[in-house]
Order: C-alpha cells, then structure tokens, then sequence
C-alpha cells in the first residue's frame, strides 16, 4: 500500500481544517492545494466528489532528504488527501517509505520512517 487512508468523523470541510491544524503541530506546512473537484469542474465541465490535495513539506525534514538525494525535489512535497465519498468523509497520506524504496538510497530510509510516523500521526488526529 502506497497510502495511509482513514474514514474521519468529521464532514469534509472541517475535516479540511484539521488536517491543517495537524500539519502544522507536525511541523508542516502547506505549500500547494488543489481543489481537485473545481478544478475538474473549470478545466472539463464534469462533476467529481469533494477532493483536495494537500502539498505538505516538513522544512527540515526535506533538508536532510534533499542532502541525502539531491533529486529528491522530483517526489515532494508529501501529499496529503481530503475527500467525501458517498457521505463519508476520508483522509489518507503517501507513505515515504515505500516512496522511497524505489530510490534504493540508504540514507533516506530513516528520514522516511520519521516523515511517515508523522504523516500517520496527522491522519489519525483528523
């Protein structure tokens, strides 16, 4: 599994604004959002669930990776997901470390597991 999904108790948008309340006691902040279903509506004239996409970047975390690989640029910043789905609402986040395995550099696998915990923490508190 590619992803750390979990239905949430709370409608969608507050469940919005939990994940950013958590990202940031995380030390994340939030540098892209795409709101995946305007953006559909604008650019195609379709209908699609509520989504967004959170773009989340730990600063000193992505300094290490970024020391460890200086590519690394390619996969971040780590996204984080809120969406509703037939009535439930539900958050998930990429795990780095099966990111990061593709990359068979040694030295980002503990920055991984430490970004990961992170992540998880932040999707249970939504």
């Amino acid at each position: 599994m590619y992803q750390y999904k979990k239905e949430v108790l709370l409608p969608y948008e507050k469940a919005i604004a939990r994940a950013r309340e958590e990202l940031q006691k995380e030390g994340f902040g939030v540098l892209t959002e795409i709101d995946v279903k305007a953006t559909l509506k604008k650019k195609l004239d379709v209908d699609f669930d509520d989504y967004i996409i959170l773009g989340a970047c730990n600063p000193s975390m992505a300094y290490k990776a970024l020391q460890a690989e200086q590519d690394l640029g390619l996969m971040l910043p780590c996204n984080l997901i809120v969406y509703a789905k037939n009535g439930k609402t539900f958050a998930a986040a990429i795990k780095p470390s099966v990111q990061m395995e593709k990359i068979g550099n040694e030295k980002l696998k503990e920055i991984a597991v430490q970004v990961e915990e992170k992540l998880k923490k932040v999707v249970d508190s939504i």
